[in-house]
């Protein structure tokens, strides 16, 4: 005789899609979720949440005491700032993250006016030093307050992938009310003011460097520095929010691992063990979401900064044999935060991926399944095989994965293009002075 079909509940009853599932145990990797009627807070197993609209109830952001919960408040600065500058578009509406035309008006608007603040700079002309010191001045120079304009484009990409950002936001918040109904606890993170400093610091630091850029290099008026300080800042705020939710991940994927290996020291019936894999399945597909977000926005970050770090390192070695002056400052300053950029953008995405599965596959593995009874020892073996099978890598929309690999592949590939480009300026015969002592550049066509 067949299973029961399980018949889908509306969510407006709880927090989560919940599944009425018949007693009688089936081998799958992901189980419904059961509320029992008698007992509306007793959980036995707990399915992905999924978002479904402004029908889910705004407590999804509160914790058990009616304050704002842990992961929200985590996510809160980095949210509004990108809500700030144009990047994000995206409210909250009856408890959960969505675009709205409110915050979408504000950012095309934002948007249009940087465009057109551009625009006028790039007809006005900021005025660069054009002396005879060589061929970096003439091109490198030009060339590279150019592609510091090239990341405008990132906004439009950025609202694009706003509404699936959304989803994972109203995700991210919600798994900390799936794992207080798992965990019978509140959920508990050292963060502290981390999210805080990350959101203050980041618009900081990217101004701070475009300045000081445009100090050292070129002749500027203030008011032409604007849109690359704004600009830069929104390169700095799409890594930062990518290093927010992988850390954020990875502390939730240990917080639930050390959970569940207590769990383990007093285990129960065997629907525990289903809980907490149900509670897993729900983190695991949270980092491909998470990489299918941020997709596009993710990938362009990456070739910008691996373009100026290439740009940026080629100019300084271009100009090694004249000595270092005050103009190496900002290239220097460039590279060293773009290089830390995207380290962190990998690294932080390799770290969370291998929280998520490492650190789980290690408690399971560690288990001693002889005092368990055959149900517990089934769950653990459902739940050893659901790490195997489930990715757990943070793809950005299935091209590549970001992790360690990536950032070694990028540096590796760096090198062999500035080594090609120095052999190609060694090949270019130097300056040369006339019989009149004036100092003239052959072979070399000036960049305008």
């Amino acid at each position: 005789m067949h299973d029961p079909i399980p018949n889908v509940i509306s969510p407006s009853e709880g927090h989560v899609h919940v599944l009425a599932v018949s007693p009688r145990r089936r081998s799958v990797y992901l189980e419904g979720a059961h509320t029992g009627r008698r007992d509306p807070n007793r959980v036995t197993q707990v399915a992905p949440y999924r978002p479904s609209g402004p029908a889910l109830p705004s407590r999804a952001f509160l914790d058990a005491q009616g304050q704002r919960g842990f992961v929200y408040d985590s996510l809160r600065p980095i949210v509004f700032l990108m809500r700030v500058t144009g990047v994000l578009p995206v409210g909250i509406v009856d408890g959960v993250f969505q675009v709205t035309v409110q915050m979408m008006a504000y950012s095309v608007a934002v948007f249009l006016v940087v465009l057109a603040y551009i625009g006028y700079i790039r007809w006005d002309k900021v005025e660069m030093f054009r002396t005879a010191e060589g061929r970096f001045e003439e091109a490198v120079i030009d060339y590279l307050f150019t592609v510091y304009l090239v990341p405008i484009v990132i906004n439009p990409i950025a609202w694009y992938e706003s509404r699936k950002q959304a989803k994972v936001l109203t995700t991210m918040v919600s798994f900390e009310t799936i794992y207080r109904r798992v965990a019978k606890k509140n959920l508990v993170l050292s963060l502290g003011n981390t999210p805080l400093l990350i959101a203050i610091g980041l618009p900081v630091l990217a101004i701070s460097a475009m300045l000081v850029t445009h100090v050292t290099m070129v002749h500027f008026k203030l008011f032409q520095v604007i849109p690359y300080c704004y600009i830069n800042t929104t390169t700095y705020l799409i890594g930062g929010s990518w290093y927010i939710y992988s850390n954020l991940i990875g502390r939730l994927a240990q917080t639930v691992a050390a959970d569940f290996q207590q769990a383990l020291k007093h285990i129960g019936p065997s629907s525990r063990i289903a809980d907490y894999r149900a509670l897993w399945l729900t983190l695991a597909r949270l980092v491909r979401d998470v990489g299918d977000a941020c997709a596009y926005a993710v990938t362009f970050l990456c070739l910008y900064l691996f373009l100026t770090i290439t740009l940026t390192i080629y100019g300084l070695l271009s100009r090694i044999q004249d000595g270092v002056g005050v103009k190496d400052v900002g290239l220097t300053l460039t590279a060293l935060l773009s290089g830390l950029m995207l380290f962190f953008v990998c690294d932080e995405a390799h770290y969370a991926s291998n929280c998520v599965k490492v650190q789980f596959q290690k408690k399971l593995l560690l288990v001693e399944l002889n005092w368990m009874n055959d149900d517990a020892q089934q769950e653990i073996n459902m739940f050893l095989r659901a790490t195997e099978m489930n990715p757990t890598d943070m793809s950005l929309g299935g091209f590549f994965d970001v992790n360690r690999n990536l950032f070694k592949s990028l540096i590796a590939t760096m090198v062999t293009y500035l080594v090609v480009l120095l052999q190609f300026q060694i090949s270019i015969p130097g300056d040369r002075s006339d019989a009149n002592g004036n100092v003239t550049n052959t072979n070399v066509t000036r960049v305008n």
